[in-house]
């Protein structure tokens, strides 16, 4: 009780009133209705593309961009996502609202009188609200959108700040929402942490329809655009551009740039016919092998697995009687890639040993295969592609497992086959 009661000016006419929260009725399976369809009655659709400009986009994005999807671009600072967006959205015959939470318009107009396009249906917004945007989607009503990036994008309904996992997770939400409701695709760019893993909440990747990765070194001025997930199409495509002072530029042949033209035949060096997505890329592997000075031997790469390496330098001093347990081992892969094919086994052997021994590999000879613990050369998938690939570019030999059964005659390029390492050494050494 309390005294006074402020409205009557009556004493002791106050009482306590407990509320009991309504208990929450059980579900009743009864009353739970569903539709049990067998998968043969369910009709088809063909899912309609936004096709934009460029083949590399489309490639990796399936064939095009899905009406409704939602798609998550992740990449390092100033690796050229931003270009990326933005030359698509100039380039695009629909109306395109770029938003903005990073950079002002101006910088936006600068970046776009560099890249040298102008069009009128890309319209540009400065905006960090959520609630506010979606207003403006509904007001332009456009046909594609690109937000940069959603790490900057803020909910007036929460009291956390911008970048937070609720804060990402809600104005993810929203936007999900949106898109789904009114069958317009939106770009969202994520930043990523110092690991190289996308920023916020594991959840911002299941929540989205693809998520893409940008990577590259600043260095280089070769970029790849790689496929993490589509619910649309297939997450093993790739695609790769080149920076240069007018934007993205699309390299139509990547296999000519991977490979370095020489003058003269030098050892540790490599040529491996790799497939990265469902494309065939011949691929310059470069090995070092030198003494260990320094103590503990060195083992270093840049674009190839390490472990893959330890197991391959494991299987070259047991099967073939290398000693290089107390070598320093560096290997690079050409042009920045980061390649995990294991057809480059044999090509990444090849180096290894021409460097140890200081003896150039065969010119104009490709390498593919995988190589076992055992010592065997193990057949790769899809040897057709890698073959086609190599007498493109001109290469007169191709050295690959005996397990493959391929027609010689049906091919330009000389093959050889070899069953281990062994036989592999004696061929390109002698």
């Amino acid at each position: 009780m309390m005294g006074k009661c402020f409205s009557c000016g009556e004493f002791n006419t106050v009482h306590e009133e407990v509320v009991a929260k309504p208990k929450a009725a059980m579900m009743n399976l009864n009353d739970i209705e569903g539709v049990v369809t067998p998968v043969t009655s369910v009709d088809a659709i063909e899912l309609k593309r936004l096709k934009v400009p460029g083949v590399e986009f489309n490639r990796v994005l399936g064939g095009g961009i899905v009406p409704g999807s939602v798609i998550l671009l992740g990449g390092e600072p100033g690796i050229g996502k931003s270009t990326l967006l933005l030359q698509t959205a100039l380039r695009m015959n629909k109306t395109v609202l770029y938003v903005s939470g990073e950079e002002s318009l101006n910088q936006i107009k600068m970046r776009s009188d560099r890249i040298g396009i102008t069009n009128s249906k890309c319209l540009l917004l400065n905006e960090t609200c959520v609630e506010n945007i979606i207003k403006k989607l509904k007001e332009v009503k456009p046909s594609f959108v690109i937000i940069d990036s959603i790490q900057t994008m803020y909910s007036k309904y929460l009291d956390s700040t911008p970048g937070t996992v609720s804060q990402i997770r809600e104005t993810t939400s929203l936007l999900i929402q949106y898109a789904k409701q009114n069958e317009v695709p939106i770009i969202l760019v994520g930043h990523i942490t110092k690991e190289g893993q996308l920023a916020g909440p594991k959840l911002l990747e299941h929540m989205v329809d693809t998520v893409l990765q940008f990577e590259g070194e600043t260095q280089n001025s070769y970029r790849i655009l790689r496929t993490l997930k589509n619910r649309f199409g297939s997450s093993l495509e790739l695609g790769i551009y080149e920076m240069t002072s007018e934007g993205m530029r699309e390299v139509d042949n990547p296999s000519e740039i991977l490979i370095n033209k020489r003058n003269e035949n030098l050892s540790g060096i490599g040529v491996v016919a790799s497939l990265e997505g469902n494309r065939s890329l011949l691929i310059e592997t470069q090995a070092l092998v030198s003494v260990a000075v320094y103590g503990n031997p060195q083992r270093n790469t840049n674009g190839y697995d390490i472990k893959r390496l330890n197991m391959l330098l494991a299987v070259l001093e047991k099967r073939c009687g290398y000693k290089l347990s107390q070598q320093d081992v560096f290997v690079n892969i050409a042009g920045g890639l980061k390649i995990s094919d294991p057809a480059t086994d044999l090509g990444i052997a090849a180096a290894i040993v021409s460097s140890f021994e200081n003896l150039a590999l065969p010119n104009k000879t490709v390498f593919a295969g995988e190589i076992g613990l055992s010592g065997e050369i193990r057949s790769v998938n899809r040897i057709d592609q890698r073959l086609k690939e190599a007498e493109k570019l001109g290469f007169s030999e191709f050295i690959l497992s005996d397990q493959l059964d391929i027609q010689s005659k049906d091919y330009k390029i000389k093959i050889h086959r070899v069953g281990n390492v062994n036989q592999f050494f004696s061929l390109i050494l002698g």
